[in-house]
């Protein structure tokens, strides 16, 4: 009888999909309740995933996953780097090939422990991950999500399941003009040293998401700013402005734009009414799609998500 318990447990095994047998290795991070406070008052770099409506925690594994993959440790000793090589090699969750000096299993908010730990943030929005760094660490997001772009197109990381977009968040700011035309000029102009072989006039578009924005039109009369800035045409002259400030001669170009600058509205849950926390990244052409609206290139395909929708429904 013992051994064919045994065999039906193998069976069953053998039986579970992917996504099972990374729920069974990988758990789920607690939320940081600090970390809303801390981006209101200090900039942070993270990753925005947008994954089909209760389907938050499957995409948060399979994000982990990722983030194993393609995160460089770094700020490590030499013993924590021989540890954490140790467990590439050993704990690859999902059998894939992992990139020199990658964390097989990134830290996610584990308690005790220091580093360069990812952090998740609770949203008020389904379909929403929301995953930062602390705010000394400012590792090369963009670079990241390239990555796992090339990777996803050619085939050789396999084909992801919920994590529909990734949106590299290279700086977060106050919804304000002042905070905002900061942000934007710095990483503009951050994107135009390190792009020297850009052809002028710069073609450029910018995309605008406030996500969740039905909950934050309550905002505090003391902040007619941040209401300005929920019009879309209003954050679309201040970043244009931004960017003609660093590249006067630049063009807005919507359908084959060098760079692309993209705002997402966070919908932060627990923080004071009217703080409105904006995404700001500048990216280059390979990882932004132009069609229908400008956007992260899709990691995973409409067929996929349109049949996750209507099983949903």
């Amino acid at each position: 009888m013992a051994v064919a318990g045994g065999e039906s447990e193998l069976s069953e095994k053998k039986e579970m999909t992917p996504w099972e047998q990374h729920s069974a290795v990988i758990s789920i991070p607690r939320f940081d309740y600090n970390a809303p406070s801390s981006l209101l008052h200090h900039s942070h770099s993270g990753f925005l995933i947008t994954c089909p409506i209760k389907r938050e925690k499957s995409a948060t594994k399979e994000a982990i996953s990722l983030f194993a993959k393609y995160i460089q440790c770094g700020n490590s000793t030499e013993e924590n780097s021989v540890s954490k090589r140790r467990k590439i090699s050993e704990e690859n969750v999902d059998g894939g090939d992992v990139e020199e000096g990658a964390c097989s299993t990134v830290k996610v908010d584990t308690d005790g422990e220091r580093g360069p730990l990812l952090k998740l943030v609770k949203l008020t929005k389904s379909g929403l991950l929301l995953f930062v760094f602390g705010k000394s660490v400012s590792p090369d997001v963009v670079g990241i999500v390239s990555r796992i772009v090339q990777s996803v197109e050619s085939g050789s990381s396999g084909s992801l399941l919920w994590c529909n977009r990734i949106f590299p968040i290279q700086a977060t700011c106050s919804l304000n003009e002042k905070e905002l035309r900061e942000v934007v000029s710095k990483l503009v102009l951050q994107f135009v040293k390190d792009n020297q072989k850009l052809v002028r006039p710069i073609k450029f578009a910018i995309g605008y998401n406030r996500r969740g924005i039905e909950t934050e039109l309550n905002t505090p009369k003391e902040t007619p700013n941040a209401l300005e800035l929920l019009d879309r045409n209003k954050c679309f002259a201040l970043v244009a402005s931004a960017v003609k400030d660093v590249e006067s001669d630049s063009v807005v170009d919507l359908k084959t734009p060098e760079l692309s600058v993209l705002i997402e509205l966070l919908p932060l849950s627990g923080v004071p009414k009217g703080s409105l926390v904006v995404a700001v990244s500048v990216l280059p052409r390979n990882i932004v799609s132009a069609k229908p609206k400008l956007s992260i290139k899709a990691l995973v395909s409409d067929t996929k998500t349109k049949g996750e929708k209507t099983r949903n429904d």
